[in-house]
């Protein structure tokens, strides 16, 4: 994502990149690479996009904090913001969090109208203009939420895929299944998988997430028993309000003996 953004944003700002792998600034278009601190005291940047993992996003602040202008606007980028309320005003600086609710792995770089991106509204006024501006010259869907509900959206539109996903790749055995429904699964299985273990962790570490995935186990705990009881009328009724959830409400036709 850190790369994305640079390349995204060095057409029409002075972008300068940093990454502790020299190897990683090699192909980078129009920005000025960055091979220490220092540089990034020289460089004396008006916002900050930190885009390392989670796991080291709050330690990289504090660690590059003494080199930036008292005036740059720290930018994080994090999936969850669990604690970055608290650091944030522990810190005291001008600060902005935003989500892109995409990535490398399912969204469409080259096309991304119809994705969305969630701003966080404690932010600085000037930081989330600068971040209105860029992901509407993308034509992303733009949500502004607190910490809180950013974290509880996020238990509900991550946690219960993921949870899923996790739940099906568990269940996973060693044959080659021809179907189409079960490839695409397996597909989605792949690409949550191959995300950052941190990531992944993190958004099931969200306090929000276990009230969603307790729900998990209990329709499935419902489903496990209509199909012991093998009860027609409750499973019909049960597709039924799944259909509805989706927002998939047409009638399908009912096989007769």
């Amino acid at each position: 994502m850190g790369s994305w953004i640079a390349e995204s944003l060095c057409l029409d700002y002075e972008v300068g990149i940093y990454d502790k792998d020299l190897k990683k600034l090699r192909y980078f278009f129009k920005t000025q690479r960055l091979t220490n601190y220092d540089e990034i005291a020289v460089f004396k940047p008006d916002l900050l996009i930190n885009a390392v993992n989670l796991e080291n996003t709050r330690q990289l602040f504090e660690e590059v904090i003494q080199y930036l202008p008292d005036q740059c606007i720290l930018a994080d980028i994090a999936s969850v913001k669990n604690g970055l309320k608290k650091f944030y005003n522990r810190l005291g600086r001008r600060f902005v969090s935003t989500h892109p609710m995409f990535g490398p792995t399912f969204g469409n770089i080259k096309d991304l109208s119809g994705e969305s991106a969630i701003i966080i509204k404690e932010s600085d006024e000037e930081g989330k203009q600068f971040f209105r501006s860029f992901y509407g010259s993308l034509s992303l869907n733009i949500f502004e939420y607190t910490f809180d509900v950013h974290d509880q959206t996020i238990a509900y539109s991550l946690s219960i895929p993921f949870s899923s996903t996790m739940v099906f790749a568990a269940c996973m055995k060693k044959l080659e299944v021809p179907g189409t429904t079960f490839k695409k699964h397996l597909d989605i299985a792949g690409g949550v998988l191959s995300e950052d273990v941190y990531l992944l962790s993190e958004i099931l570490f969200n306090p929000y997430t276990l009230e969603q995935v307790e729900n998990i186990h209990n329709q499935l705990g419902e489903l496990i028993d209509m199909i012991k009881n093998r009860d027609q009328k409750g499973i019909h009724e049960f597709i039924r309000k799944l259909r509805k959830n989706i927002g998939f409400e047409q009638e399908q036709p009912t096989l007769k003996d």
